[in-house]
């Protein structure tokens, strides 16, 4: 019988087109730039020292390979350079992660300058961030940051908790008006196309200087209720729970309510905004969905809650003696909240409309000394918050 032998030609023609079909119209690997080819061979990092990445941690495998192909053509200042994705609405999102991990890449455009090069029915393209500094404002700027978060670092309490180091990050940079702090909330931009500058440089700064501080904070952008204007803020980690903090409504006396807010002396930081309560804040502001957030539930390290000036109802006595407590103290500023709208609104009727402040200010006279002093009051009604202002004539 015999075998009807097939040429060794034929079968090794048949190999390669086979081979070479299967890699061009199945991966594109013989028709990709081998700048790509590079690319997936490179083994994905999965920490970046001295940078937490949070929304790195929430891309998938694929997403994390072009987020550090990003990350390194910014560091690196390349005008154009090539990312194993193609997908708009994938790259968007990575590329957006990468800024909002990293406040230092202030000089990268926000999200309306972006450009890609895509190329039909391939899974890679050209990407361009674009810059918008030169060389010698990067360095003066960077150096900038440097010597803010010097002087943070210097007036930190020794032995302070992480609680303390923000509200140190909050009160340096509400009292500072100097080139520096103003610089570092002009140069980092929102990523939204909403007009957002100013908050979302709060927002980087506070991230920026935390993140030095080996404080876990993360940037969050969003909307503001009854508003068109998008907003930005942090969350941080404290003692194991998350925590709301807008270093932009701190800085934001104006809001009080009262004849408080009209005295430049007792322009001082609203520390309503460090650590709110959840349901309060939420109210207000509402995280986008373009990635999921931490869940912020704790009340444990409120501003007032800590001071121990948070009143579940609303007793003369109890709002007394902690006056007295602050006035002892030589507080020109006394501060307290309530848990609820019921005991708020009980308490402002008597203090205010009742004028009971008078007996408050009548023992801020005798500690002092004084046959006369002005008084004034603030309130945050969202916050349901109280100030009481005293001023020496």
């Amino acid at each position: 019988m015999n075998k009807r032998k097939f040429p060794v030609f034929l079968l090794f023609l048949a190999l390669v087109m086979f081979t070479a079909g299967f890699g061009v119209s199945r991966w594109g690997i013989l028709s990709e730039p081998v700048e790509v080819r590079l690319l997936r061979k490179q083994q994905v990092v999965q920490t970046d020292e001295g940078h937490q990445e949070y929304y790195f941690g929430l891309l998938s495998e694929e997403e994390q390979r072009g987020y550090r192909e990003i990350l390194e053509g910014i560091r690196n200042l390349e005008e154009k350079f090539y990312l194993s994705l193609s997908g708009d609405d994938e790259i968007d999102r990575v590329y957006h992660a990468v800024l909002k991990d990293h406040p230092e890449l202030f000089w990268v455009h926000n999200r309306e300058k972006v450009y890609k090069t895509t190329y039909a029915g391939k899974d890679y393209c050209q990407f361009s961030p674009g810059y918008t500094y030169t060389e010698t404002e990067r360095q003066e700027i960077s150096q900038a940051m440097e010597n803010a978060y010097q002087e943070v670092l210097a007036q930190i309490p020794e032995g302070a908790d992480d609680y303390e180091k923000v509200m140190t990050v909050l009160y340096l940079y509400h009292r500072h008006t100097d080139y520096v702090y103003q610089m570092m909330i002009r140069v980092l931009p929102g990523l939204s196309g909403k007009k957002q500058a100013v908050c979302a440089g709060y927002a980087g700064a506070v991230q920026y200087l935390l993140e030095r501080l080996n404080i876990t904070c993360i940037y969050v952008e969003g909307d503001a209720a009854n508003s068109d204007q998008g907003h930005a803020w942090n969350i941080v980690k404290l003692d194991g729970q998350y925590y709301y903090v807008d270093a932009t409504n701190g800085d934001q006396p104006d809001f009080l309510e009262g004849d408080a807010a009209l005295l430049e002396e007792h322009k001082t930081t609203i520390y309503d905004y460090l650590c709110p309560f959840p349901k309060e804040y939420e109210m207000n502001y509402t995280a986008s969905d373009e990635f999921e957030v931490p869940s912020c539930t704790a009340t444990d390290m409120n501003f007032y809650v800590r001071n121990g000036a948070c009143f579940n109802d609303y007793v003369w006595n109890d709002v007394y003696d902690l006056c007295k407590l602050r006035i002892d103290s030589d507080a020109a500023v006394v501060r307290f909240k309530f848990s609820t709208q019921e005991a708020f609104e009980e308490a402002y009727m008597e203090l205010i409309d009742s004028n009971r402040i008078q007996d408050i200010a009548r023992y801020y006279m005798e500690v002092h000394g004084l046959s006369q002093i002005s008084y004034h009051y603030g309130i945050l009604d969202n916050m349901k918050t109280l100030y009481l202002c005293f001023e020496k004539e």
